[in-house]
Protein backbone atom coordinates (compact mmCIF):
# COMPACT_ATOMS: atom_id res chain seq x y z
CA UNK A 1 0.00 0.00 0.00
CA UNK A 2 1.74 3.56 -0.92
CA UNK A 3 3.10 5.26 2.22
CA UNK A 4 0.55 7.92 1.60
CA UNK A 5 -2.70 6.57 2.56
CA UNK A 6 -1.03 4.62 5.59
CA UNK A 7 0.07 7.91 6.79
CA UNK A 8 -3.48 10.00 6.61
CA UNK A 9 -4.90 7.90 9.62
CA UNK A 10 -2.34 8.92 12.73
CA UNK A 11 -3.81 12.57 11.88
CA UNK A 12 -7.21 11.47 12.92
CA UNK A 13 -7.78 12.27 16.48
CA UNK A 14 -9.90 11.35 18.81
CA UNK A 15 -13.46 13.28 19.27
CA UNK A 16 -13.72 15.40 22.83
CA UNK A 17 -16.31 13.49 23.81
CA UNK A 18 -15.71 9.75 24.28
CA UNK A 19 -17.94 7.45 21.46
CA UNK A 20 -20.16 5.80 24.29
CA UNK A 21 -20.85 9.58 25.55
CA UNK A 22 -22.27 10.12 21.59
CA UNK A 23 -25.96 10.68 21.08
CA UNK A 24 -27.90 8.00 21.05
CA UNK A 25 -29.29 8.66 17.90
CA UNK A 26 -26.70 6.88 15.27
CA UNK A 27 -28.68 5.23 12.68
CA UNK A 28 -26.66 2.76 11.34
CA UNK A 29 -24.20 -0.24 13.11
CA UNK A 30 -21.55 -1.40 10.96
CA UNK A 31 -19.68 -4.45 12.04
CA UNK A 32 -16.27 -5.04 10.96
CA UNK A 33 -13.83 -8.31 11.19
CA UNK A 34 -10.11 -7.71 11.70
CA UNK A 35 -7.97 -10.39 9.95
CA UNK A 36 -7.89 -9.42 6.09
CA UNK A 37 -10.64 -7.25 6.30
CA UNK A 38 -9.48 -4.32 8.46
CA UNK A 39 -5.67 -5.11 8.09
CA UNK A 40 -3.90 -6.82 4.91
CA UNK A 41 -3.20 -10.14 6.62
CA UNK A 42 -3.64 -12.54 9.37
CA UNK A 43 -2.63 -11.00 12.35
CA UNK A 44 -1.46 -14.72 13.49
CA UNK A 45 0.79 -15.15 10.66
CA UNK A 46 1.97 -12.07 11.00
CA UNK A 47 3.24 -12.49 14.30
CA UNK A 48 4.39 -16.24 13.82
CA UNK A 49 6.98 -13.91 11.34
CA UNK A 50 8.76 -12.63 14.81
CA UNK A 51 10.01 -16.30 15.66
CA UNK A 52 13.64 -16.89 14.73
CA UNK A 53 13.33 -18.87 11.83
CA UNK A 54 9.83 -16.87 10.65
CA UNK A 55 7.66 -19.92 10.68
CA UNK A 56 6.47 -22.70 13.07
CA UNK A 57 7.83 -26.31 12.92
CA UNK A 58 6.02 -28.66 11.45
CA UNK A 59 4.48 -30.55 14.73
CA UNK A 60 3.04 -27.52 15.78
CA UNK A 61 1.68 -26.24 12.66
CA UNK A 62 0.01 -30.39 12.34
CA UNK A 63 -1.35 -30.04 15.42
CA UNK A 64 -4.37 -27.80 14.21
CA UNK A 65 -7.57 -29.80 14.78
CA UNK A 66 -10.58 -27.98 12.48
CA UNK A 67 -13.04 -25.72 14.84
CA UNK A 68 -10.15 -25.25 17.77
CA UNK A 69 -8.55 -22.50 16.31
CA UNK A 70 -8.04 -20.10 19.30
CA UNK A 71 -6.97 -23.59 21.22
CA UNK A 72 -4.27 -24.15 18.75
CA UNK A 73 -3.05 -20.37 18.94
CA UNK A 74 -2.59 -20.47 22.48
CA UNK A 75 0.11 -23.02 21.96
CA UNK A 76 1.81 -21.08 19.32
CA UNK A 77 2.06 -18.00 21.42
CA UNK A 78 3.32 -20.39 24.35
CA UNK A 79 5.73 -21.93 22.05
CA UNK A 80 7.08 -18.42 21.11
CA UNK A 81 7.44 -17.15 24.66
CA UNK A 82 10.05 -20.00 24.88
CA UNK A 83 11.46 -18.95 21.81
CA UNK A 84 12.20 -16.26 23.28
CA UNK A 85 9.75 -13.71 21.50
CA UNK A 86 9.74 -10.66 23.39
CA UNK A 87 6.54 -8.65 23.91
CA UNK A 88 8.11 -5.74 21.77
CA UNK A 89 8.83 -8.09 18.87
CA UNK A 90 5.16 -9.08 18.76
CA UNK A 91 4.43 -5.43 19.38
CA UNK A 92 6.47 -4.55 16.11
CA UNK A 93 5.20 -7.33 13.84
CA UNK A 94 1.39 -6.31 14.84
CA UNK A 95 1.52 -2.43 14.11
CA UNK A 96 3.78 -3.48 10.74
CA UNK A 97 0.67 -5.01 9.29
CA UNK A 98 -1.03 -2.95 6.10
CA UNK A 99 -4.46 -1.86 5.99
CA UNK A 100 -6.74 -3.29 3.14
CA UNK A 101 -6.36 -1.37 0.34
CA UNK A 102 -8.95 2.07 0.84
CA UNK A 103 -10.06 0.75 4.70
CA UNK A 104 -8.00 4.31 5.83
CA UNK A 105 -10.99 6.08 3.79
CA UNK A 106 -13.74 4.29 5.03
CA UNK A 107 -12.58 5.35 8.58
CA UNK A 108 -12.33 8.88 7.56
CA UNK A 109 -15.60 9.10 6.06
CA UNK A 110 -17.07 7.08 9.00
CA UNK A 111 -15.13 9.54 11.53
CA UNK A 112 -16.85 12.57 9.12
CA UNK A 113 -19.91 10.56 9.99
CA UNK A 114 -19.79 9.49 13.35
CA UNK A 115 -23.46 10.95 13.92
CA UNK A 116 -25.16 8.31 11.62
CA UNK A 117 -22.59 5.33 12.24
CA UNK A 118 -21.73 3.04 15.42
CA UNK A 119 -18.49 1.06 14.96
CA UNK A 120 -17.67 -2.27 16.57
CA UNK A 121 -15.20 -5.02 16.11
CA UNK A 122 -15.92 -8.56 15.76
CA UNK A 123 -12.84 -11.27 15.31
CA UNK A 124 -11.43 -14.54 16.32
CA UNK A 125 -8.32 -12.63 16.56
CA UNK A 126 -7.15 -11.58 20.22
CA UNK A 127 -7.91 -8.13 22.17
CA UNK A 128 -4.10 -7.42 22.16
CA UNK A 129 -3.38 -7.75 18.27
CA UNK A 130 -6.94 -5.79 17.44
CA UNK A 131 -6.45 -2.66 19.98
CA UNK A 132 -2.46 -2.75 19.29
CA UNK A 133 -2.95 -2.18 15.44
CA UNK A 134 -6.07 0.09 16.05
CA UNK A 135 -4.11 2.17 18.53
CA UNK A 136 -1.47 2.88 16.12
CA UNK A 137 -3.27 3.89 13.13
CA UNK A 138 -4.82 6.31 15.28
CA UNK A 139 -9.07 4.57 14.91
CA UNK A 140 -9.37 3.17 17.85
CA UNK A 141 -11.68 6.06 18.99
CA UNK A 142 -14.17 5.45 16.56
CA UNK A 143 -15.31 1.76 17.66
CA UNK A 144 -17.49 1.30 20.67
CA UNK A 145 -17.09 -2.48 21.45
CA UNK A 146 -14.41 -4.95 20.39
CA UNK A 147 -15.56 -8.47 20.69
CA UNK A 148 -12.52 -10.74 20.25
CA UNK A 149 -10.89 -13.15 22.51
CA UNK A 150 -8.97 -12.01 25.63
CA UNK A 151 -5.28 -11.76 25.22
CA UNK A 152 -2.89 -10.39 27.42
CA UNK A 153 1.31 -10.57 28.54
CA UNK A 154 1.50 -12.57 31.71
CA UNK A 155 3.88 -11.78 33.84
CA UNK A 156 6.60 -13.85 32.59
CA UNK A 157 5.93 -11.72 29.25
CA UNK A 158 3.68 -14.31 27.47
CA UNK A 159 0.61 -13.72 25.38
CA UNK A 160 -2.03 -15.26 27.24
CA UNK A 161 -4.62 -16.42 24.70
CA UNK A 162 -8.38 -16.99 26.14
CA UNK A 163 -11.56 -18.25 24.43
CA UNK A 164 -14.49 -15.40 23.83
CA UNK A 165 -17.29 -17.67 24.81
CA UNK A 166 -18.99 -20.65 24.57
CA UNK A 167 -22.15 -21.58 22.89
CA UNK A 168 -24.72 -23.82 21.08
CA UNK A 169 -23.65 -22.99 17.42
CA UNK A 170 -23.05 -26.12 15.28
CA UNK A 171 -21.86 -23.92 12.12
CA UNK A 172 -18.81 -22.18 14.30
CA UNK A 173 -15.46 -23.17 15.96
CA UNK A 174 -15.81 -23.39 19.97
CA UNK A 175 -14.98 -20.44 21.19
CA UNK A 176 -16.89 -18.39 19.35
CA UNK A 177 -20.20 -17.38 16.96
CA UNK A 178 -20.33 -14.29 15.50
CA UNK A 179 -24.04 -14.56 15.32
CA UNK A 180 -24.63 -15.13 18.70
CA UNK A 181 -22.17 -12.18 19.16
CA UNK A 182 -24.33 -9.77 16.93
CA UNK A 183 -27.42 -11.06 18.02
CA UNK A 184 -27.11 -10.08 21.66
CA UNK A 185 -25.16 -7.09 20.82
CA UNK A 186 -28.47 -5.70 18.86
CA UNK A 187 -31.06 -6.62 21.62
CA UNK A 188 -28.71 -5.10 24.47
CA UNK A 189 -28.47 -1.84 22.23
CA UNK A 190 -31.74 -1.64 21.38
CA UNK A 191 -33.00 -1.46 25.06
CA UNK A 192 -30.29 1.03 26.00
CA UNK A 193 -31.39 3.07 23.13
CA UNK A 194 -34.65 3.51 24.67
CA UNK A 195 -36.20 0.88 22.28
CA UNK A 196 -34.99 2.77 19.04
CA UNK A 197 -33.64 -0.25 17.15
CA UNK A 198 -30.98 0.60 14.60
CA UNK A 199 -32.40 1.51 10.75
CA UNK A 200 -29.45 -0.55 9.11
CA UNK A 201 -26.88 -3.23 10.09
CA UNK A 202 -23.45 -3.54 7.81
CA UNK A 203 -21.06 -6.27 8.48
CA UNK A 204 -18.08 -6.52 6.69
CA UNK A 205 -16.27 -9.37 6.52
CA UNK A 206 -13.83 -12.02 4.53
CA UNK A 207 -13.89 -15.32 5.70
CA UNK A 208 -16.00 -18.32 6.79
CA UNK A 209 -17.09 -17.36 10.00
CA UNK A 210 -18.44 -13.99 8.59
CA UNK A 211 -21.51 -16.03 7.23
CA UNK A 212 -23.29 -16.93 10.77
CA UNK A 213 -23.56 -14.01 11.33
CA UNK A 214 -24.64 -12.44 8.00
CA UNK A 215 -27.51 -14.90 8.25
CA UNK A 216 -29.05 -12.75 11.13
CA UNK A 217 -29.27 -9.96 8.57
CA UNK A 218 -32.49 -8.30 7.44
CA UNK A 219 -33.93 -7.08 3.96
CA UNK A 220 -32.43 -3.89 5.13
CA UNK A 221 -28.96 -4.52 6.12
CA UNK A 222 -26.04 -5.23 3.79
CA UNK A 223 -23.48 -7.83 4.05
CA UNK A 224 -20.09 -6.86 2.49
CA UNK A 225 -18.04 -9.68 1.55
CA UNK A 226 -14.24 -9.08 0.31
CA UNK A 227 -14.14 -10.30 -3.42
CA UNK A 228 -13.10 -13.50 -4.15
CA UNK A 229 -12.61 -14.50 -0.29
CA UNK A 230 -14.28 -17.14 1.10
CA UNK A 231 -17.26 -15.20 2.37
CA UNK A 232 -18.34 -13.88 -0.98
CA UNK A 233 -17.65 -17.47 -2.87
CA UNK A 234 -20.08 -19.11 0.41
CA UNK A 235 -22.64 -16.55 0.50
CA UNK A 236 -23.64 -17.37 -3.25
CA UNK A 237 -24.54 -20.71 -2.23
CA UNK A 238 -26.57 -19.63 0.38
CA UNK A 239 -30.79 -19.90 -0.79
CA UNK A 240 -32.95 -17.02 -0.19
CA UNK A 241 -30.65 -14.62 1.67
CA UNK A 242 -32.28 -11.86 3.49
CA UNK A 243 -29.75 -8.88 3.00
CA UNK A 244 -27.99 -7.26 0.45
CA UNK A 245 -24.95 -8.13 -1.14
CA UNK A 246 -22.05 -5.77 -2.22
CA UNK A 247 -18.56 -7.47 -2.71
CA UNK A 248 -15.73 -4.91 -2.14
CA UNK A 249 -12.01 -4.70 -3.37
CA UNK A 250 -11.24 -1.64 -1.84
CA UNK A 251 -12.40 0.41 1.49
CA UNK A 252 -13.53 2.92 -0.72
CA UNK A 253 -16.30 0.66 -2.47
CA UNK A 254 -17.85 0.42 0.90
CA UNK A 255 -17.88 4.09 1.47
CA UNK A 256 -19.39 4.59 -1.73
CA UNK A 257 -22.32 2.38 -1.34
CA UNK A 258 -23.07 3.90 2.68
CA UNK A 259 -22.62 7.49 1.02
CA UNK A 260 -25.69 6.23 -1.38
CA UNK A 261 -27.55 4.84 1.81
CA UNK A 262 -27.03 7.54 3.65
CA UNK A 263 -28.39 9.78 0.78
CA UNK A 264 -31.57 8.05 0.49
CA UNK A 265 -32.46 9.63 4.25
Amino acid sequence: MPATERDHLPKMTAPSNPPHAAPQEQRFLVLFDFDETIISESSDDAVVRALPGQKLPDWLRNSYREGHYNEHMQKVLAYMAEQGVSKDSIHSAVVKIPPTPGLLKLFQFLQSHQQDFELAVVSDANMYFIETWLEHAGVRHLFRKIFTNPGSFDATGRLVLLPFHSHSCSHCPDNMCKQAILRDYLSGRQKERGGAAFQRVFYIGDGANDICPSLALGPQDTAFPRRDFPMHKLLLEVQHFKANIVPWVSGEDIADCLKKIMEER
